[in-house]
This record gives structure tokens, C-alpha cells and sequence, in this order.
């Protein structure tokens, strides 16, 4: 089979493997749907395990079933996360799920979702698979997990202000969990005027060039307020440094992205001992959070086929990463590798 292999951002070739072998406790997927994701793109962090196939927003159908798996059949739809907590170490135990070593470091997926064909196995197949309704295509079963990474940071929010500093495919999806959530307005921030346009028809109050924005604009919106909660969804070291510019007293700032790997940024500390700021940073969805995510996807609570802007077979992978990493009028690229 012919899979999407990733050298770097540049450089994603199409190269032959053999279709995974199933075993007693294993799912061979047929993947009709693989979103390219953010941290797909995040390229100091995936080329030092270069050459690999990449591919975690996955949906499809299930065509092989191993002799002791009772839970699936052939001809099923589902999503399936390539990654679960154990449940039962220390971090599950406390709360702590996405916080699991075996969550962080197991990967059930093989050899990637930028194929044809994906093996699964072990505890995806137990807590981390969803069957697919009729009434949900496989493109939105892709935004399941992307989309729980949101709902796993997510909190009620009774009126209060929200700030999301970027948006991308993690920004507008926070924008639209805020408004689910109860946020009383809501602004976003991008250089890219596309983005821009498409956060406001998503739901933000109101969408501003982050060149031109400041402190005062803000609070020229909110009220004379800054905001209550800030959600950082970009990797520019300008957006973290606006992030602590702009949060009201008893706020929070929720990393949902961050700067690049060894890029300091510099806080001073003193401008915030007596705010009572509480910061968060935030990894991974849990099933319980992927189960919420699919729900909201389901009742168009949260819209995510307004988000999709390219649609493209595996052969033409090495240009959807190329579109993806520029974003110049790209929000989510799907890759469909049985096209």
C-alpha cells in the first residue's frame, strides 16, 4: 500500500509498505478520513523521529477483526484515538489522565493514519474507539479528537470574557466550545485575515489583526476589562507575551499551544505575584472528552465542516502539508487515503 512518509514539512514522499498484518487482539482499519494536525506541523518536534508515518485524526471502516476482538465487526464505522490512558498508575488514579505514561508514549496506531490501512490494537480498541452514526460523515469523525483536546480543557464559563490568540483549527474550535460554554464575548486575534473572517462566522464577537492589537483595544471591547480567560492557540513567542498583557485579575491563561522547542520567552514575574493568575497547560484528550467532543460535533453545537478547506487523495500529501504549514487561506486539510 502507498503511505504518506514524513521526512520533515518539506519533504512528506509517497512510499510503498506492505498492508499491516492483524493479529487475535488487533482491528485493520480502512481510513477514509485523516485530518493533518497541528502538531503534525510542528516540525522541531516530529523530525527527530523522522521517517514515520504520521495521521492521529482518524476515521474509517473496519474490514478485518482479530479472533479475540468481540467488540467490532466488519463494515463498522468508527473514529478511534491513537492513544488512551492506562487507568489504573498513579496520574490515572489522581485525575490526571493525559498525564499517563502509557497514555504519552503508546502509540496503537500502525503504521500511521496517512494510509490506506491502519492496524489497531490494545486499549483503542477498549475505551477508545466511537462507532460512527449514519448522520456523521467520516470528515467529522476526524475532528472528534481535536476538538476533546478542547473539551478537555474546557470549563463552564457564566458570562465571562475569553481571548483565543490564534485561529487556526485549535482556535476556532476553542472559540466555539467558549460560546457552548457560556462566554459572555468573545474576541480572537490572527494576522491572517481569513482566519479572521472565519473566527467571526464561528462565533467570536470579535476578530482582530494581532499586529494591531493591544491591552487597551481589549478593553476597549470587554468593557474596560481585560479578559478572563486567555486561550494561547499559536506557537508565536508574541502571542504568550500578549497572553500575560491581557489577562483580568483571577484570570487564567490555558496554553493550548506553545513556543517552540528551546525558544525562552521572558516573564517578568513581579507584574503578576498579585493577581491571582492561574495558568494552565494542556495535552491530549481523554475518552470521556473525545465522547463529549463527538456529541457536540453530532448536534452542530460546534460546526467543523465549515472548517475543512482541502480535501486531498494520499498521492498529493506532500501538498497538503505544504498548505497546511503556510495557512494562507487553509484552515483543516483532510487526507483521504482510499480516494
Amino acid at each position: 500500500m502507498k503511505v504518506g512518509m514524513y521526512y520533515s514539512n518539506r519533504d512528506v514522499r509517497v512510499e510503498e509498505m506492505p498492508v499491516p498484518e492483524v493479529s487475535g487482539g488487533d482491528i485493520l482499519l480502512k481510513i477514509m478520513a485523516s485530518g493533518i494536525c497541528g502538531s503534525d506541523l510542528m516540525e522541531f518536534h516530529r523530525i527527530k523521529k523522522a521517517p514515520l508515518v504520521l495521521g492521529h485524526e482518524v476515521s474509517g471502516e473496519v474490514v478485518e477483526v482479530g479472533r479475540n476482538v468481540k467488540t467490532f465487526r466488519p463494515g463498522q464505522r468508527i473514529f478511534v484515538t491513537h492513544h488512551v490512558p492506562c487507568d489504573r498508575c498513579r496520574e490515572c488514579l489522581r485525575g490526571y489522565r493525559t498525564q499517563c505514561v502509557e497514555f504519552k508514549k503508546k502509540n496503537n496506531f500502525y503504521p500511521g493514519g496517512f494510509a490506506p490501512f491502519v492496524r489497531v490494537t490494545g486499549r483503542s480498541l477498549e475505551t477508545g474507539a466511537i462507532e460512527l452514526p449514519d448522520d456523521m460523515t467520516y470528515e467529522q469523525g476526524t475532528f472528534i479528537e481535536p476538538l476533546g483536546t478542547a473539551v478537555e480543557a474546557g470549563e463552564a464559563l457564566g458570562g465571562a470574557s475569553v481571548l483565543v490568540l490564534g485561529c487556526g483549527v485549535a482556535g476556532l474550535l476553542n472559540i466555539q466550545l467558549a460560546a457552548a460554554y457560556g462566554a459572555g464575548l468573545i474576541i480572537a486575534t490572527d494576522v491572517n485575515p481569513f482566519r479572521l473572517e472565519m473566527a467571526t462566522r464561528l462565533g467570536a464577537d470579535h476578530a482582530i489583526d494581532a499586529r494591531a492589537f493591544a491591552p487597551d483595544l481589549l478593553r476597549e471591547r470587554n468593557g474596560g476589562r481585560l479578559a478572563d480567560r486567555v486561550i494561547i492557540c499559536t506557537g508565536a513567542t508574541s502571542a504568550t507575551e500578549t497572553a500575560f498583557r491581557c489577562y483580568e485579575q483571577g484570570g487564567t491563561i490555558l496554553f493550548f499551544a506553545t513556543p517552540p522547542e528551546r525558544v525562552p520567552v521572558e516573564i517578568d514575574w513581579y507584574d503578576h505575584w498579585r493577581n491571582g493568575l492561574s495558568t494552565r497547560v494542556t495535552y491530549g484528550a481523554t475518552p470521556a472528552s473525545n465522547e463529549t467532543a463527538f456529541h457536540l460535533i453530532r448536534k452542530r453545537i460546534v460546526k467543523v465542516d465549515e472548517m475543512i478547506t482541502h480535501r486531498l487523495p494520499l498521492d498529493e500529501i506532500a501538498e497538503g502539508f505544504r498548505i497546511a504549514s503556510e495557512g494562507t487561506e487553509c484552515v483543516k486539510v483532510i487526507i483521504e487515503p482510499n480516494r
